[in-house]
């Protein structure tokens, strides 16, 4: 199979929304990062995703759509939280996980009577969701367990000969996938993934936000996931990454001692002028961070990396998401020195 690289004007933009249409997968820029768009529908499209990425059955899919007002058209109920949800948020980086009816089939939803339902802000997207008309099944347009997409060449070198097309959009404004919910009750939700939508963020709207202990561990086994992100080892470049959490200075000491060849250092902006080993930079804040990161990833192993120690980031803010992917970047091995 020939890959096709179409652009963002609007004859591309109706030949991509065909092809999924007729069952093919299609690359597709969103504001968090590339997805692979599919009927969400569809079985056997569906099915085509989980085999291009080599994604794990069990793990659940996000439903795209381009209003909110079409999730009544995919669940069985929806909540009068997830509406003033979606009144704040919608359309943008915010994914509400809601009980699934029929239409959804159980290979889309992993198994689960729930689907997570988001409606996106990306233009290119949002567009390629009307023409088409339909639900639109889109994770992460890379190969399962490496470090997301947030360019159509990040999509092409992951993807290429393995799906019909993908659509070039620019870089992703955010970087990291979307902030994933389930409501709890009445005035409630759980964070499931955090995103760009933060618990500061949603606390404008919910009187209580819970902060799923999944986000930060590992799920106990046999538990099920009830969203994508959290059940297997993610976001992982070729490298070995290692997550270091103490002061500028103790970092230093401690890569010096462990300073071998093809060992990399992934650092703060401000850390770079007194840093004196190999070292690349992901940001002066959590919103440069979480932009970067994944490109970082990639990058790290462009370069030859082998072992990446990593300054871990905050976990407030924006920071708690690029904290989850990178503990699950580095299979939950952290040093705190």
């Amino acid at each position: 199979m020939d890959t096709v690289l179409l652009g963002d004007n609007e004859s591309d933009l109706i030949k991509a929304a065909e092809l999924i249409k007729n069952g093919d997968i299609v690359g597709i820029p969103t504001e968090t990062v590339y997805g692979l768009g599919a009927d969400a529908s569809n079985e056997k499209a569906v099915r085509k995703v989980f085999e291009a990425k080599g994604r794990p059955a069990d793990n659940p899919l996000i439903v795209h759509l381009a209003d909110f007002s079409q999730a009544v058209e995919y669940t069985s109920s929806i909540p009068e939280l997830a509406y003033k949800l979606a009144e704040k948020f919608c359309p943008g980086p915010l994914t509400m996980v809601l009980p699934k009816n029929d239409k959804i089939p159980m290979i889309t939803s992993g198994g689960l009577d729930t689907v997570g339902i988001r409606v996106p802000s990306h233009k290119v997207m949002h567009r390629i969701i009307e023409i088409s008309g339909r639900p639109i099944a889109a994770p992460s347009a890379n190969t399962s367990g490496y470090p997301s997409p947030t360019s159509a060449a990040h999509v092409m070198r992951d993807m290429n000969g393995k799906i019909a097309a993908v659509v070039d959009g620019g870089s992703s404004e955010f970087g990291v996938e979307s902030t994933v919910i389930a409501i709890e009750s009445e005035n409630a939700v759980r964070i499931l993934r955090p995103g760009c939508i933060t618990k500061e963020m949603l606390e404008q709207v919910c009187s209580e936000v819970i902060i799923d202990h999944a986000i930060l561990h590992e799920l106990e086994a046999g538990q099920k996931a009830a969203s994508p992100g959290m059940k297997y080892k993610h976001y992982s470049p070729k490298a070995d990454i290692i997550m270091i959490e103490g002061e500028l200075e103790k970092f230093i000491s401690y890569v010096g001692e462990h300073n071998d060849e093809g060992v990399y250092s992934l650092i703060f902006n401000d850390d770079s002028e007194v840093f004196p080993y190999r070292n690349m930079t992901y940001g002066k804040d959590s919103s440069e961070q979480a932009h970067l990161l994944f490109q970082r990833l990639r990058e790290l192993d462009d370069a030859g990396a082998k072992k990446v120690y990593v300054r871990a980031p905050k976990t407030d803010g924006v920071g708690l998401a690029v904290y989850n992917r990178l503990i699950r970047a580095a299979g939950f091995e952290v040093i705190r020195i």
